[in-house]
C-alpha cells in the first residue's frame, strides 16, 4: 500500500549544515508519536537547489514547499498538516515582493523557469538507494548501449547531440570520445573530473550528492564507447558527503552487476575508483589532474600530445566533468535529436556549431534567490538574474554578473539580454566555465572585485610557466596599488599588456584565462579604474584608502549608537547632539555607517 504523504527532505551540504538530519530525527519522532508511520514516509534527497532557504521539506504528492525549518517547528507542522490536513502557511516561501506565501514548489519563480536534464532527479530520489534511481529509468541507457548499440553508434549519438564539455572547455564530447577510441594503447581510461574549485561554485557537488548513479552510468557508457575497463573519479577533499555517496553508489552498482566483470552478462568489464584531490585549483586542468592521479605534482603540461592519445600513464584517456557525464544517459534514452533541439545553434553538420541542451549554474552573490539552477542554453542573463534569481536585494542597482568562475569575466547591465551560450559569453569577454555565476550590485567596487579574483588565481597558480606566475604577481601588485590610492597614470596600459601576454603565452588554460576579470572590467568599467587613479575615488565606497566617513550634523540625533560601536572610539559628542569623527584615528571600518539608522553617516 502506497504512503499517503512522502516528505522529500533535502540532505545536500547546504541543508545538512543547517541541521537537516536533526529535522529528519524530529520528524521521525513526531510521526511515530501520532501513529503515522504507515501513512507518511520520510525520504532524504539530494540538493533541492534553493540552497538559501534550507532546511527544505517538500510534501508530495501535492508539492507543498516548506523552508527554513527548525526542530522546534516540527511538532506543530506534523500535527497541523500531516495529521489534520492543514498546510502551514508560516513555513512556506514568501518572495520579497509578496505578502502571501507560495505553497506549491512548481509555482515558485526560482523553480518555474528551470529545465532539468542533468538535475532530472533533483529532490525526487534518495541518493543512497540505487532502487530509487532505477525506478526513474536509471541504468536503462547502459542496458540499451550494451545490448543494441555498437561503440561507434554510441559515439555518433553523442556527437549528433552537440553535447559540449560542461567543465569549462566546451569541447564536443562525441569528438573527444571518437579520438580516444581510435588512439592506440594497451589500456584506455575514463576519468570523471569532480575537482570543483571555483569560489561560489557547487554544481558538481550537488549532482554527486543528489544523484551519484547518473554520473556512474554516464561513465560506464563512455567506457563502453572508448574501450576502457577502468575509471577514476577525482573529487575534492572538501566534499566528504559527496565522496561518501559516490563510494556507496559504486558498491551498490557492483552488487547489482552494473559495475565490475561481465556487466549485465554482455561481456563488458568496467569498474570505478574514487581518488581524492588535495584542493589545488590547478588540478581542475586535465593534465594537472592526471599528474596528480599518478602521484606526481599537480602541474599541467603542454598539449602538443592530447590526453585522448596519451593521458593517464600516457595511455588514451577521456576526461569529462560531472555534469557532462550526467547528461549522457538521457541523450541515449531520448535521442540526439531531442537534446539538440534544446539550446542554440545548429550542430547537424558541425559539432562546434552551437550550444545544445541545458547548463547548470550556481547562482550566488547579490541576488534574492541564490542556489543551483538548470536552464536551457540561450536563456538571457536577465531571465536568470531577475526571473529565477528574483532580482537584487533591497532595491539596489545591478552592476554586473561574473560568469565562468575566477577566470571568467564581468558582464555589465547593458548586456543583460545576452544569450547564455558558449560563443556569446566568449565574445563578451567572459566564458561559460564550469557554471559559477556571481551577481554584484552598486555597492561593489569593480576594481576590488578584479583584485580579489586575481589574488585568488595568484595563490592557486602552480608557478610552472613564467607568463602565469609573473603575470598574476604583477597584476596583483598593480591592482592592490590602485585600490590603496597609489595608482599611476600608466597602470591601465600595463594591465592590458600583461593580460594580452598571459593569454598568448601561458602554458595552460588557467593562465590563458586568468586575465579575464581584469580585461573584461577594463572593457566595460574603465571609468572606475580611472576614478581610482586620477581622482583617488572609489564610487562604491569599498576601497578604504579612497573613502572618508563624516557625520551630517543636520541628520545626527546624538543617539550615540555609532560611538558605542566604533572600535577606535574616535566618535565623540554629547547625547542628543550632533557627533563628529576624528579623521586622524578613523580606520574606515564602516561600522558607524552600518549601524546608523538615520542615514547621518556619509561615506564618500
Amino acid at each position: 500500500m502506497p504512503y499517503r504523504l512522502n516528505l522529500m527532505i533535502c540532505t545536500g551540504t547546504a541543508c545538512v549544515s543547517n541541521r537537516a538530519f536533526d529535522i529528519i530525527e524530529a520528524l521521525e519522532k513526531e510521526i511515530k508519536k501520532h501513529n503515522l508511520d504507515a501513512e507518511v514516509a520520510i525520504v532524504p534527497t539530494g540538493c533541492n537547489g534553493f540552497c538559501a532557504q534550507g532546511p527544505i521539506v517538500v510534501v508530495q504528492p501535492d508539492g507543498i514547499f516548506y523552508q527554513r525549518l527548525t526542530t522546534k517547528d516540527i511538532p506543530y507542522l506534523v500535527e497541523e498538516h500531516f495529521l489534520k490536513g492543514r498546510p502551514v502557511q508560516k513555513f512556506m516561501y514568501r518572495p520579497p515582493e509578496r505578502k502571501e506565501p507560495i505553497p506549491v514548489m512548481s509555482e515558485i519563480p526560482f523553480f518555474k523557469d528551470q529545465m532539468l536534464i542533468a538535475l532530472r532527479n533533483r529532490g525526487l530520489i534518495n541518493p543512497e538507494n540505487i532502487d530509487d534511481y532505477i525506478a526513474r529509468d536509471g541504468y536503462k541507457a547502459l542496458a540499451k548501449v550494451l545490448t543494441s548499440m555498437t561503440p561507434e553508434q554510441v559515439i555518433q549519438e553523442i556527437t549528433a547531440s552537440g553535447l559540449r564539455g560542461r567543465g569549462g572547455g566546451g569541447f564536443p564530447t562525441g569528438i573527444k570520445w571518437k579520438y580516444c577510441r581510435q588512439a592506440p594503447g594497451k589500456e584506455h581510461y575514463v576519468i570523471c573530473n569532480a575537482d570543483e574549485g571555483d569560489p561560489g561554485a557547487f554544481m558538481d557537488r550537488s549532482i554527486i550528492e543528489g544523484d551519484p548513479h547518473s554520473v556512474l552510468e554516464g561513465m560506464a557508457i563512455a567506457a563502453y564507447a572508448v574501450g576502457a575497463k577502468q575509471g577514476y573519479i577525482y573529487v575534492r577533499m572538501e566534499y566528504p558527503l559527496a565522496v561518501k555517496r559516490f563510494k556507496l553508489a559504486i558498491q551498490q552498482a557492483r552488487d547489482y552487476g552494473l559495475l565490475g566483470k561481465d556487466i549485465l552478462g554482455c561481456g563488458f568489464d568496467f569498474d570505478v575508483e574514487v581518488r581524492r584531490g588535495a584542493g589545488a585549483f590547478v588540478c581542475g586542468e586535465s593534465t594537472a589532474l592526471m599528474a596528480s592521479l599518478e602521484g606526481k605534482v599537480g602541474e599541467p603540461r603542454a598539449k602538443y600530445i592530447h590526453t585522448v592519445e596519451a593521458g593517464l600513464w600516457m595511455q588514451p584517456t577521456v576526461l569529462n566533468n560531472v555534469e557532462t557525464l550526467a547528461n549522457v544517459p538521457v541523450i541515449i534514452l531520448k535521442g540526439a535529436k531531442w537534446f539538440s533541439s534544446i539550446g542554440t545553434g545548429d550542430v547537424s553538420e558541425n559539432p562546434w556549431g552551437g550550444s545544445t541542451g541545458t547548463k547548470v549554474f550556481s547562482l550566488a552573490g547579490k541576488v534574492n534567490n541564490t542556489g543551483l539552477v538548470e536552464v536551457p542554453m540561450g536563456i538571457s542573463l536577465r531571465d536568470i538574474v531577475f526571473k529565477i534569481g528574483g532580482g537584487i536585494p533591497k532595491g539596489k542597482k545591478f552592476k554586473a554578473v561574473q560568469t565562468g568562475g575566477p577566470s571568467g569575466g564581468f558582464i555589465p547591465e547593458s548586456l543583460l539580454d545576452l544569450p547564455v551560450d558558449f560563443d556569446a559569453l566568449t565574445e563578451a569577454g567572459s566564458m561559460m566555465g564550469s557554471g559559477g555565476m556571481v551577481v554584484i550590485d552598486e555597492d561593489d567596487c569593480i576594481v576590488d572585485m578584479a583584485r580579489y579574483f586575481i589574488d585568488f588565481l595568484k595563490g592557486e597558480s602552480c608557478g610552472k610557466c613564467t607568463p602565469c606566475r609573473e603575470g598574476l604577481r604583477a597584476m596583483s601588485e598593480i591592482l592592490n596599488r590602485i585600490c590603496e590610492g597609489k595608482g599611476q597614470e600608466d597602470d591601465i596600459d600595463k594591465l592590458e599588456e600583461l593580460g594580452r601576454t598571459m593569454v598568448d603565452c601561458s602554458l595552460c588554460a588557467l593562465g590563458g584565462s586568468a586575465p579575464n576579470p581584469v580585461l573584461s572590467t577594463l572593457r566595460y568599467f574603465r571609468e572606475e579604474y580611472e576614478e581610482h587613479i586620477k581622482q583617488r575615488k572609489c564610487r562604491a565606497g569599498v576601497c578604504r584608502a579612497l573613502i572618508t566617513f563624516t557625520i551630517d550634523p543636520e541628520k545626527c540625533t546624538g543617539c550615540r549608537v555609532c560611538a558605542m560601536q566604533c572600535p577606535q572610539q574616535c566618535i565623540s559628542g554629547e547625547a542628543k547632539k550632533p557627533h563628529r569623527i576624528d579623521q586622524s584615528r578613523c580606520i574606515k571600518c564602516g561600522v558607524c555607517y552600518d549601524v546608523c539608522k538615520f542615514d547621518a553617516v556619509i561615506r564618500k
